[in-house]
């Protein structure tokens, strides 16, 4: 890892650091916390956004460009401003130390809002008129026709905040105090020694944290490409 130049390939090939980052942590509990996370953040992140996207899309109301303006204007704002409010928020809300704190200050996401709304939007209106003259409400034009037909953008906003979370270290840190509610994320850094940095250790476990959001990526990009293709149309 330090020898300069860089061999191209390993002069010595071993699992020996995979096998000591293993050892050294739960990293079973911190995978299962990092997957809770992420189920929970996906499952309300697609229900805040499909929930604001509809009425933007496809209702009428003074203030809409408004309204969709404000939300877009947010993505030009780090994530990091929100922190001190967010945290003040939850502390208030007494959800600090719990899966809570962590997922609910991140559901309401501009780009997952802007994503459905172009996806809704795409939608031939002729449909949605012979829906309401069959009789059917609002809610049953949203659930039976809007949702089914959105389904790539669904999906790739669905890999977006999977890999959003997965990767989310800052927040978890500053909201978690139990060490075994860690994520994976930030309980990977307890293979850092108070007094000495075991790096290939560390790295080791950085590729096994990856890991699992390569392999979801890898086996649902497809669907990630087709979703923003029927965005941007």
């Amino acid at each position: 890892m330090f020898a300069f130049p860089p061999p191209l390939l390993p002069t010595a090939p071993t699992l020996e650091h995979f096998r000591e980052a293993v050892s050294s942590i739960d990293i079973l509990a911190f995978y299962r916390n990092s997957f809770a996370i992420a189920a929970l953040t996906v499952a309300g992140t697609l229900l805040v956004s499909a929930l604001a996207a509809y009425p933007l899309a496809r209702m009428k109301f003074p203030g809409r460009r408004l309204v969709f303006g404000a939300i877009l204007a947010t993505m030009i704002l780090p994530s990091e401003v929100n922190f001190l409010v967010n945290f003040i928020t939850v502390s208030k809300l007494q959800l600090t130390d719990s899966y809570s704190g962590v997922v609910l200050p991140t559901l309401a996401g501009a780009v997952g809002i802007f994503l459905l709304k172009q996806a809704f939007e795409a939608v031939p209106q002729d449909l949605i008129d012979a829906a309401r003259v069959d009789g059917a409400s609002e809610w049953q034009i949203f659930w039976r026709i809007m949702l089914p037909l959105a389904r790539p953008a669904l999906a790739a906003l669905t890999i977006l905040t999977m890999v959003s979370a997965w990767n989310q270290y800052i927040w978890p840190s500053i909201v978690m105090s139990s060490p075994d509610k860690f994520p994976l994320s930030v309980g990977v850094l307890y293979l850092a020694g108070a007094f000495s940095f075991k790096t290939r250790v560390v790295a080791a476990g950085a590729v096994l944290t990856v890991l699992p959001i390569l392999i979801v990526f890898l086996f649902t990009q497809r669907y990630f490409l087709r979703g923003f293709d029927g965005a941007v149309k």
